[in-house]
């Protein structure tokens, strides 16, 4: 498939995003199976680089614009800002980034847009110098971040939302979770040395290693043989804050896709009754490959974890992870798309469901038990804050200090924030029920 096609297939998976029909990770599926012979590394370069530089790319073109396209013609924005993001961030020549631009223009039938989107992009590559400087005087396109976000974290984080959000326009980096019930790290490691794949242990997982650059996961010796996952080590982490014991009755609430499901599993080498319960058959669907590939056995339940009358047999557990929906905003860097789908209004209706799970659930534990809360949130009103109004209204619960240097340890829980350590800006606090 030619370098044109695939920026038209680009262009039209940034279209369905900016109409909301569906998250950056789900279009791209659909897109290589519909599409097998396209160039989907290079579709997910052009696509990430939009939506993580999106405020910036559509501060210019708006700037080069005498006025807004019609909602019809979306289609020729996302052009625009495809041809802009070849410009500001790749190394395509400028020549070949516009005309080939350009020209894609015919493909979607609107030959009348060539000279607008021509005149777009060489009047930005004119500009490019007092563009910047504009930039730079425009909070939302210096950061490349919506105005609420950035307010957001500019308050919950003084001293340290400007490296937040420079961490977030970073691509993370691929870190994977050996299964030590197969091999050991350094084991692993030393078969992904000889596979030619540079990697480091992690500094907060006893099971993670972090490569030097991306594969593919075919190229991961024993992956399909359940010797190793894909999983950032922040939320690795899950398993051994809330250490259940050998034999112990665990629920992983919000299971899906069950890479915290697996990684609990493998700390117990396969010894826990858990069930993993998640409201979505689809999503489910991945837990229950996870599970298989890794030769691990969970109850699989597709319910609201709200509901427990449709769900649970009244048998109290001994432990409950509780990833709670939540709005993402520490994972940005994996899924800049976050930047364009989450809204400001969207965060009290999060809030509300991360209370209700949290009432809902806790009568679900046993005295003696423990609840492990976690978010890939940053936003201090989803984690501490959230905690702190739990403890407050619950008259059996109690925080588990919980100590990591590299963390921001807060009065409940601890936050780590993106790039630490390489990690995602990830939440935990670990509850005890008296």
């Amino acid at each position: 498939m030619s370098t044109i096609s695939n920026r038209l297939l680009a262009t039209k998976v940034l279209k369905s995003l900016l109409s909301q029909q569906g998250s950056l990770s789900s279009l791209l599926m659909t897109l290589a199976r519909e599409n097998p012979s396209a160039n989907l590394p290079l579709i997910r370069e052009y696509t990430y680089g939009v939506c993580r530089w999106y405020q910036r790319l559509d501060f210019i073109a708006e700037s080069m614009m005498d006025k807004p396209l019609r909602k019809k013609d979306s289609d020729i924005y996302c052009l625009i800002l495809l041809g802009l993001y070849q410009l500001n961030f790749m190394r395509t020549p400028a020549h070949a980034a516009i005309n080939e631009t350009v020209s894609l223009t015919r493909l979607l039938k609107k030959n009348w847009a060539s000279k607008l989107v021509n005149a777009v992009l060489r009047r930005a590559q004119r500009e490019e110098g007092s563009l910047e400087l504009a930039i730079q005087d425009d909070t939302s396109a210096r950061y490349s971040h919506p105005r609420w976000l950035i307010n957001a974290l500019q308050k919950d984080w003084p001293d340290s939302f400007e490296l937040v959000l420079d961490q977030n326009n970073q691509q993370a980096p691929m870190t994977l979770r050996v299964n030590t019930g197969a091999t050991s790290r350094q084991d692993y490691l030393e078969l992904l040395q000889q596979a030619g794949i540079a990697a480091s242990t992690g500094k907060h997982s006893k099971t993670s290693l972090i490569l030097e650059s991306p594969v593919d996961v075919s190229e991961l010796p024993g992956f399909f043989d359940g010797m190793v996952s894909v999983q950032d080590e922040a939320s690795q982490m899950s398993a051994s804050l809330l250490a259940p014991a050998a034999g112990s009755r665990v629920l992983d609430a919000c299971a899906a896709p069950g890479g915290k499901t697996c990684a609990l599993l493998e700390y117990q080498s396969g010894n826990l009754e858990l069930i993993a319960l998640d409201n979505s058959e689809q999503r489910l669907q991945r837990v229950k490959e996870n599970l298989e590939r890794l030769k691990l056995e969970a109850t699989v339940i597709c319910a609201d974890a709200i509901d427990t009358n449709s769900w649970w047999d009244g048998k109290p557990f001994d432990s409950i992870l509780l990833d709670a929906p939540c709005s993402g905003t520490g994972v940005i860097r994996r899924h800049p798309d976050i930047k364009l789908l989450r809204q400001e209004t969207d965060i009290a209706r999060l809030l509300e469901i991360q209370r209700q799970l949290l009432d809902t659930l806790w009568p679900c534990l046993k005295r003696g038990g423990k609840l492990l809360y976690s978010t890939c949130s940053v936003l201090r009103k989803e984690n501490e804050l959230n905690i702190e109004a739990f403890i407050a209204r619950t008259d059996n619960a109690r925080p588990v200090a919980l100590d990591n240097q590299q963390a921001n340890n807060c009065q409940y829980g601890m936050q780590f924030l993106p790039g630490t350590d390489k990690l995602d800006g990830f939440y935990y606090a670990l509850l005890e029920k008296y």
